[in-house]
C-alpha cells in the first residue's frame, strides 16, 4: 500500500499518542488535558471569545463553559465584557495562572523533546515547516475556517535542544 494512503490515520494517531504522553507527565498538575488546552490557547489569545476558544480547542461549548466556570472560580481566568458586542464576553488569564502555565509549558517541552527524540534540529524545523504548509492547505480547503478569527501564535523562546 502507498504510505501516503495512511496519512490521516498517522496524523490522528500521532496526535493521540502525543496527548497521552503529555498527560503522563502532567499528572502532578492536577489538570485535565482539556484544561491545559484551554490555558494554552488563552495564553496565546488573550481576549478571545468563548465561541472561538471552543472552536480552537475542539471542545463542546457547554463543556467549555463548565471548564471556564471552574477556572474562573480558581482565579485563573476572568470574563470581561466585549466592547463591540454587549452579549459576548472576552476571556483573559489572570496573573494567578502564571506559575501554573510555566509548569505546564515545562511539561510540554519535555513531552515534545521525547516525541522528537532522534530528530536533528534541522529535521524538527523541516517537520514543522511541512506541517504548517499542510495546515495552510487544509485551512484554505475546509469551508468556514477562513471566516473564523485567526489564533495569534505567540512565539515561545527556544530552549536548548528543543524544537518548537
Amino acid at each position: 500500500m502507498d504510505r501516503l494512503g495512511n496519512f490521516g490515520f498517522l496524523m490522528k494517531d500521532v496526535s493521540r499518542l502525543s496527548s497521552l504522553n503529555f498527560q503522563r507527565h502532567a499528572v502532578d498538575l492536577n489538570l485535565t488535558l482539556e484544561q491545559c488546552k484551554v490555558l494554552g490557547y488563552l495564553q496565546r489569545n488573550q481576549g478571545i471569545t468563548q465561541v472561538r476558544l471552543a472552536y480552537l480547542t475542539d471542545t463542546d461549548p457547554m463543556t467549555l463553559m463548565r471548564l471556564l466556570d471552574r477556572m474562573e472560580g480558581d482565579g485563573w481566568v476572568e470574563r470581561r465584557p466585549d466592547p463591540a458586542d454587549r452579549r459576548a464576553r472576552r476571556l483573559h488569564l489572570t496573573p494567578t495562572a502564571a506559575p501554573l502555565l510555566r509548569r505546564m509549558w515545562r511539561i510540554a517541552d519535555r513531552a515534545r523533546a521525547e516525541a522528537l527524540a532522534g530528530l536533528s534540529d534541522a529535521d524538527g524545523q523541516q517537520l514543522m515547516q511541512l506541517l504548517e504548509r499542510i495546515h495552510a492547505n487544509l485551512d484554505a480547503l475546509v469551508p468556514g475556517t477562513a471566516e473564523m478569527p485567526r489564533a495569534r501564535a505567540t512565539p515561545r523562546r527556544k530552549r536548548a535542544g528543543a524544537v518548537s
